[in-house]
């Protein structure tokens, strides 16, 4: 509604995960960092945590795209699967055919389509977002999907991730195994203050901003008081406060504009409307 009044040749914040618009705060490109170093040096399980919100998947999709021929992807976006639809999943995601052969096992698939890789000298990632939600079961069928390895090299790299809870999930005495697995563990935290105008810049200038939009310093200092540097909520206060500013006719986001927003993602002002009808 807003785009062509400010110029914009799309929204620049919307709050689905489009690499496009990733923003490498001083934690995110540890982040990234962690997750090519683990993979390029093979170290089997790698872990990513982060609050909701906070651009795990983002990261994860933007891996994707900075990876080489040599490397092949796959990644799974739901974790709530049994153990079979799980490796059915992974073979369809890494492109094998699991009806062909059907005297063999999906396990048994997926061992020869890594042991061809390897003589291929390709390398192998498998990405399972939202991990936190995978039963106790399957994490232990993902730990035995390592257990092809050479004496030097794991075949697979499997990245785990997920909330905080993912990291306490993993010190069930059960899981003992699968956590003393893990070669490399990075958790995304929100971003500074410092970063929350360069964000909302980055952002702007993605989506096609001739810097005609501004916020000015109070409004910011709003911005990051209320999403505590969480770029998901960065981005839903945002896209109110453009299209507030579009509706008042104004490129300049103040902090009035901005808690007049905070208030509406709050149902502030439903509360109000409700009570004077009362």
């Amino acid at each position: 509604m807003y785009e062509q009044y400010f110029g914009l040749k799309e929204k620049p914040f919307n709050v689905t995960s489009d690499p496009a618009f990733l923003f490498f705060s001083r934690k995110h490109k540890e982040a990234f960092s962690h997750l090519i170093y683990g993979i390029k040096e093979r170290k089997g399980f790698l872990e990513i945590t982060g609050e909701i919100g906070t651009g795990k998947t983002t990261i994860c999709k933007a891996l994707l795209n900075q990876l080489d021929k040599s490397t092949k992807t796959a990644l799974i976006l739901n974790p709530d699967l049994n153990k079979y639809q799980l490796l059915r999943s992974i073979l369809q995601d890494f492109g094998i055919d699991y009806n062909k052969n059907r005297g063999k096992s999906l396990q048994d698939k997926l061992n020869q389509f890594l042991i061809e890789q390897l003589t291929g000298g390709n390398n192998v990632v498998l990405i399972v977002d939202e991990a936190q939600n995978l039963k106790n079961s399957l994490l232990e069928t993902i730990r035995l999907l390592s257990n092809l390895e050479t004496e030097k090299d794991k075949l697979l790299q499997i990245v785990l991730v997920g909330q905080p809870e993912l990291r306490e999930r993993l010190k069930a005495p059960e899981l003992r195994q699968l956590r003393q697995r893990i070669g490399v563990r990075y958790h995304i935290s929100p971003l500074e203050k410092d970063e929350v105008q360069a964000y909302i810049s980055h952002r702007l200038s993605v989506a096609g901003s001739s810097d005609c939009i501004s916020f000015d310093d109070q409004a910011l200092n709003e911005i990051f008081k209320y999403s505590q540097g969480i770029p998901r909520l960065i981005n839903l206060i945002c896209d109110k406060a453009l299209l507030a500013a579009f509706v008042s006719e104004t490129r300049t986001i103040t902090q009035e504009l901005i808690s007049r927003c905070i208030n509406d993602i709050e149902g502030n002002q439903l509360e109000v409307t409700q009570e004077v009808n009362q």
